[in-house]
């Protein structure tokens, strides 16, 4: 991962150092456009005051040769003057002789003319007058220094940003890189460490970018491995105990029927049987459990009156209401209809009653409550009972896990996965010494497409 960041990264950084180079050719060429232009600008101020003086002269005259040699050097430009026959009339070097010594020292000077004036290719423009021509002017360009001096400096300034630019580019890259990839390193670094059983593993985290979301959701998938780790570990003491217990008992029993010890009577056996119920009701428990998981399980779906499933259930209940004197109350219009399967809602009803019937003391009251909703039906079972304390709110519907008041863990892991097979889902609140409230919100029935037909 560091070699790609710091590939991409170094890659940005030539791509960045071509362009300031890129952008030097094009500001110089750009310049050097813009300096020839004005040469030719310049040229044709010459050769217009030639053809001017021409016209006006009706010949070539030395004086005004000289003057427009000596103006065309100090616009940079070397020249030469024929006529139409060929003939040299006036050319730089000459024309500098027929100045004062100050001037033409002067001159020379600030244009560079010497003895090496005449080195250098020259450009040659027809000199007219009426549409005939009347001659040619020879002209050599002088190197403009300030020109050149741009260029310079110009190159000596792109060409040291573009190293210095380019070194902290590179340097940048490398510790952008190692930093973009080290909470990536880390985070696979933990990934492997929980991969070999490390399950208390987490990442620091810190900012608030992509990485310390990816950060945060994998110290969440780590804690809900910890937490299932702690469950599954926790099955097989459960299962132990509750296996051990009737199995324990029932080899008791029968080594010392037949040592002798225990009579083999029928309140011997009948205690047998309880056992032998006790464990295969383990055993059920389990197979309806893993019956529950929505990808195995087969509902069939009608459209169910709540209040007529309450009052049976209030009658099933009927006799453990009387011997823990508790109120068993009803709350449900006649018209509300649920879309679920008969049996498996009277089963979730079933354990969540228990579940109350447990935690309620004598006097309390358990609330059996139905509404309908704009999507479907909300079915609520309130208890006044002692209540689940708050951090274990999120873990009872966990696989397996057993509260203070011990089971299997089973029940409510069933009744979630009962409710979620019917595209339901159960939320549960509650307030130590207040009471709990189960609710189950069943969606409607889809809707069946309806189909006419006609006949002719």
């Amino acid at each position: 991962m560091f070699k790609k960041l710091l590939f991409i990264m170094l890659f940005m950084a030539v791509l960045g150092t071509s362009s300031a180079l890129l952008l030097r050719e094009l500001v110089v060429r750009d310049f050097s456009r813009l300096t020839e232009a004005e040469q030719e600008d310049r040229v044709s101020w010459v050769v217009a005051d030639l053809e001017s003086a021409f016209a006006k002269n009706k010949a070539w005259g030395r004086e005004m040769a000289v003057e427009d040699a000596v103006w065309a050097l100090q616009l940079g430009l070397v020249t030469k003057v024929r006529d139409q026959n060929g003939k040299t009339v006036m050319e730089t070097a000459r024309a500098l002789t027929y100045l004062a010594p100050e001037k033409q020292a002067r001159l020379q000077a600030g244009s560079g003319v010497g003895n090496e004036h005449d080195k250098g290719d020259y450009h040659v423009y027809p000199l007219f007058l009426h549409g005939e021509e009347i001659g040619q002017l020879e002209v050599r360009f002088l190197p403009d220094k300030r020109n050149n001096f741009f260029i310079s400096r110009t190159n000596s300034l792109l060409a040291y940003s573009a190293v210095i630019l380019g070194g902290i580019a590179c340097v940048l890259s490398i510790l952008l890189a190692r930093r973009l990839s080290l909470p990536i390193v880390r985070l696979s670094q933990a990934a492997k460490n929980i991969s070999q059983g490390n399950l208390t593993e987490r990442v620091e985290i810190s900012g608030g970018d992509e990485l310390t979301i990816l950060g945060q959701s994998f110290n969440q998938m780590a804690h809900t491995l910890q937490l299932q780790n702690r469950l599954r570990k926790q099955i097989c003491a459960n299962l132990a105990h509750e296996l051990r217990t009737p199995l324990t008992i029932m080899r008791g029993q029968l080594e010392g029927i037949l040592d002798g010890v225990i009579t083999n009577d029928e309140s011997r056996l009948k205690l047998l049987l309880e056992e032998n119920h006790r464990l295969t009701n383990v055993v059920a428990s389990m197979e309806e459990f893993f019956q529950a998981q929505a990808s195995v399980l087969t509902l069939a779906p009608l459209d169910v009156p709540v209040r007529q499933l309450f009052d049976n259930l209030a009658r099933s209940f009927e006799v453990a209401a009387r011997e823990k004197e508790f109120v068993f109350k009803v709350d449900a219009d006649d018209g509300i209809m649920v879309h679920a399967d008969p049996e498996r809602l009277s089963q979730i009803l079933i354990n969540l009653i228990s579940n109350a019937l447990k935690a309620t003391a004598p006097g309390g009251t358990i609330t059996l409550r139905g509404k309908r909703t704009p999507s479907g039906c909300t079915i609520s079972v309130i208890d006044t009972g002692c209540g689940i304390a708050a951090e274990e709110l999120p873990l009872i519907f966990e696989r397996f896990y057993r509260g203070k008041d011990g089971g299997l863990g089973l029940g409510l892991a069933i009744v979630r996965e009962l409710v979620d097979a019917h595209g339901g889902t159960i939320e549960v609140t509650s307030t130590q010494g207040a009471g709990t409230t189960f609710s189950l919100a069943f969606p409607d029935a889809p809707e069946t497409p309806q189909f006419s037909t006609t006949t002719s």
